[in-house]
C-alpha cells in the first residue's frame, strides 16, 4: 500500500482529524491514536451505537490502534517523545497555544526527529486575531461569508446538513499538506510544520462565486444564484408523493431535453431569463412536476440524458447500483464485534487502492 511504511500519530479527536487519519490509514499508514485516559476521543460515546460505540467513531477510526497517555504527566510525555522519534507524522487539532503549554509543540519535538511533519489542525489557524477564538462548522462558514448564501431569500440562511469547514476545509487540506510534505521530505530530509485553518480552507471553496465579487464586484445574494436555486435549470421540485427531484439542466441541450420532456418547449428560449422571470417559470415548472410520483418521473427521465435526478433516502441510496457497483458502502465482519457497515473509500487507485483491514480500536 502506498503509505505503509508511515507511521502517524494521531492525538486529534471528533471530526477533522480523524477523517484525515482515516483517509492515511485507509491508505496503508500506521496510525497510532493517543487518547486522554479520562475522556479519550468523545465521538466514541456518540449515539447511535455500534457494538458498544459511537457509529461515527467506528466510521473515522478504522484501520487505527489506539494508546492511552496523559500529556500533563512526565513520564506520559516521555513516551510520547519517544513514539515521535520513530514516527513521520503527528497531528493534533488542539487549540494554538495548547500543545506549547505541554512542552510538545513543533519546535520542541522537531529537536528528537528532524524529519518529523507536524500538522495541527485548528478553526482559523496558528496566526491571526482569531487563532484562539473557539468554534465549530457553522462559525467558520458564517464568517467565510459562504452561509450567508446558503438558502433562499424568503428566509434565513439554512444550516447545511452535513459539515463543510470540518472535513473540507480541515481534514482534506490536512491530507493534502500532509502528503505534500512527504513528498518534500522525500526530496530534501527536512520535516516541516503544516498549518491548517478550517475557515482558510472554507475561503478556498468559494471558486464559483468569490472571484466575481474580488474582480468585478459582484457581489453574490442569497436565491438568486445558479448555485443556491434561483435558475429554474438548476433546482429541487417536489413530485406528487411529496418526494423530489434535482433538475441540473445547466447546459442547453439538457434544458432543450428537459423542458421537452414536460411539454414545455416555450421555455427552452427562456432558459436564462432575468429573476423574476426565473421565479415564474420555477412556479410553472413546479406544477408539472406535481402532476406525478417520483417513481413516475425517474421512470420517464432515466434514459433521457437531462441531468435529473430523484433525491433519495438513505436507504435508497445504500441499495442503488452506482453505489454498489463503487463499493462505496462496505460490510466488515469481525469475530468480537459482529458485522459494521462503513462508508467506502472513494479514491480509487488501479495499482495501490485503499482497503478497510481493521475495524476502530477500543481504548487501551
Amino acid at each position: 500500500m502506498p503509505l505503509q511504511s508511515i507511521r502517524v500519530l494521531d492525538l486529534t479527536r471528533l471530526l477533522p482529524g480523524p477523517f484525515a487519519t482515516m483517509v492515511l490509514a485507509d491508505f496503508g499508514a500506521e496510525v497510532i491514536k493517543v487518547e486522554d485516559p479520562f475522556l479519550g476521543d468523545y465521538a466514541r460515546d456518540f449515539e447511535p451505537k455500534v457494538a458498544g460505540q459511537g457509529a461515527m467513531f467506528h466510521s473515522l477510526n478504522r484501520n487505527k490502534q489506539s494508546v492511552t497517555l496523559n500529556l500533563k504527566e512526565a513520564a506520559d510525555k516521555e513516551k510520547l517523545i519517544k513514539m515521535v522519534k520513530s514516527s513521520d507524522v503527528i497531528i493534533e487539532s488542539f487549540r494554538p497555544g495548547v500543545m506549547k503549554r505541554l512542552g510538545l509543540d513543533y519546535d520542541t519535538l522537531k529537536q528528537y526527529n528532524e524529519k518529523l511533519i507536524y500538522c495541527a489542525i485548528s478553526g482559523y489557524g496558528q496566526t491571526g486575531p482569531y487563532k484562539d477564538k473557539p468554534g465549530h462548522d457553522l462559525n467558520y462558514i458564517g464568517y467565510t461569508g459562504l452561509l450567508q448564501l446558503m438558502g433562499t431569500n424568503d428566509r434565513p440562511p439554512i444550516v447545511p446538513a452535513t459539515t463543510i469547514a470540518d472535513i473540507g476545509g480541515g481534514a482534506q487540506p490536512a491530507v493534502i499538506g500532509i502528503l505534500l510534505a512527504l513528498i518534500h521530505r522525500n526530496k530534501t530530509g527536512e520535516g516541516q510544520f503544516v498549518d491548517i485553518g478550517m475557515m482558510d480552507g472554507v475561503v478556498s471553496w468559494l471558486q464559483t462565486l468569490l472571484p466575481g465579487y474580488l474582480n468585478a464586484n459582484d457581489e453574490p445574494k442569497r436565491g438568486e444564484q445558479m448555485l443556491d436555486g434561483g435558475r429554474a435549470y438548476y433546482n429541487v421540485y417536489e413530485t406528487k408523493d411529496e418526494r423530489y427531484l434535482a433538475v441540473g439542466a445547466v447546459e442547453e441541450k439538457f434544458w432543450s431535453a428537459f423542458c421537452e420532456i414536460i411539454g414545455r418547449e416555450d421555455l427552452i428560449a427562456r432558459q436564462h431569463a432575468p429573476l423574476e422571470e426565473q421565479r415564474q417559470m420555477q412556479q410553472e415548472v413546479q406544477g408539472i412536476i406535481k402532476t406525478k410520483t417520483l417513481t413516475g418521473w425517474a421512470e420517464i427521465f432515466e434514459p433521457i440524458d437531462a441531468c435529473v435526478s430523484p433525491i433519495l433516502t438513505f436507504a435508497e441510496m445504500e441499495e442503488n447500483p452506482q453505489i454498489q457497483a463503487r463499493e462505496m458502502i462496505q460490510t466488515i465482519e469481525d469475530e468480537e464485534q459482529g458485522t459494521i457497515k462503513h462508508i467506502g473509500i472513494p479514491i480509487k487507485l488501479s495499482k495501490t487502492p485503499g482497503k478497510i483491514r481493521s475495524l476502530a480500536p477500543e481504548r487501551e
